[in-house]
């Protein structure tokens, strides 16, 4: 570090790499705290002082085919940064997930010995497990959230460190459902859904309709009925309203800006888009559906290429089937309705206390203390002569 203050470049995507990447740097600042930091940031990072080139926003773009519309922004954002980087080398560069943008970056500027970590294992586990050669030769160090992620590294000795989720180091094992209940001025009498049909401005499009629909479909059996919305930012909400003005479904609808988590924990089950949320909603031990629809293209595409078993998150933490998971054509009201229905009417269970036993177990596997195993790896890397 020529001038005595550590530079760090850091890249997020999405919304729950925001979350990993501001832990990370706040952790880094308390080695570091001279440190500067300035990449791609979402607000979390930006409320870690994190400088950002472009929104965050403009990365978050899912799917094989669904990327293409957009190919040449994105195209012309890693030049942008690339270049801004050779001009600036930072000390360390960090790609958190985003991997089709992030890696080929990683690559060019550890082509020019500046030192990258790649934050958040592609999933090799699940499909194109050659893409692991090239993490190797972009990457001086893989930061996996998984246990079973490691393994893989550890079989192709690729520098690979185990640190846990932040997600779980952040959520208590028994969450206070009456705390979050009140901060949300949800009554305990009411039967609540949380609904997240994501992040991303094409996911709310393709689910929130559907979604709705189901819970449409539950009201006439339940007493008492709510559905409660967490929405990742103003763009998302503005959304979301659009949406129930044009259609005016007939439900006890409540929009909350962020707090997804306590709405989660407030409610009675889940219902949301395939992805990170999925892991969340299993620590705040939460039932849930779990839905993802693609492009038919993508879709045909994946079914050739992705050999894992399940995609859900916690299926594939437990390498069983704990939650639905539903595809395409299965992503319907009815189905959807059908599947909600006895985890929102029978509780208490003795499936639904085993369940959460389950859960409490795959999130103990996980508590690892993630943000400070982060930053003590990076530290390490970038002290490492």
């Amino acid at each position: 570090m020529g001038d005595n203050i550590l530079r760090v470049g850091i890249v997020a995507g999405e919304a729950s790499g925001d979350i990993l990447a501001a832990g990370l740097i706040k952790e880094l600042k308390q080695r570091y705290p001279n440190a500067i930091f300035e990449g791609i940031a979402g607000p979390k990072m930006l409320a870690q002082g994190c400088h950002s080139l472009f929104e965050m926003e403009e990365l978050s773009v899912m799917g094989l085919i669904e990327v293409l519309p957009k190919l040449r922004r994105l195209l012309y954002i890693r030049k942008s940064v690339l270049q801004h980087f050779l001009n600036n080398p930072p000390d360390v560069f960090i790609g958190v997930d985003a991997p089709d943008f992030n890696l080929a970056l990683e690559g060019k500027l550890k082509a020019h010995k500046i030192k990258t970590v790649h934050y958040v294992s592609p999933t090799v586990w699940a499909w194109r497990e050659k893409r692991i050669f090239k993490i190797a030769k972009a990457t001086n160090l893989v930061l996996s959230i998984f246990p079973f992620e490691k393994q893989v590294y550890d079989k192709h000795n690729i520098p690979c460190e185990f640190v846990g989720h932040t997600m779980a180091d952040d959520i208590d094992i028994t969450p206070d459902i009456a705390k979050a209940r009140k901060s949300l001025n949800i009554q305990d009498t009411q039967t609540v859904l949380a609904v997240l049909p994501g992040s991303r401005k094409r996911e709310v499009d393709t689910l929130l309709d559907i979604f709705i629909k189901a819970a449409l479909l539950l009201k006439p059996s339940l007493e008492n009925f709510k559905v409660v919305i967490p929405v990742v930012n103003r763009q998302r909400k503005a959304q979301v309203d659009d949406y129930i003005r044009q259609n005016l479904p007939d439900l006890d609808i409540q929009i909350v800006i962020g707090h997804a988590r306590d709405v989660m924990i407030a409610s009675n089950a889940v219902l949301l888009a395939s992805g990170t949320a999925t892991l969340e909603a299993m620590l705040c031990k939460k039932n849930m559906v779990a839905a993802y629809k693609l492009s038919e293209l993508t879709y045909q595409m994946m079914k050739w290429l992705y050999k894992a078993k399940y995609f859900t998150l916690p299926n594939v933490l437990a390498n069983e089937k704990l939650i639905p998971e539903l595809l395409q054509d299965d992503v319907n009201p009815q189905t959807i309705a059908n599947l909600l229905l006895p985890m929102l009417k029978d509780k208490d269970s003795e499936a639904q206390k085993a369940l959460l036993k389950k859960f409490e177990s795959l999130h103990k596997s996980l508590s690892k203390g993630a943000d400070k195993q982060a930053a003590l790896a990076v530290s390490q890397l970038i002290e490492a002569k």
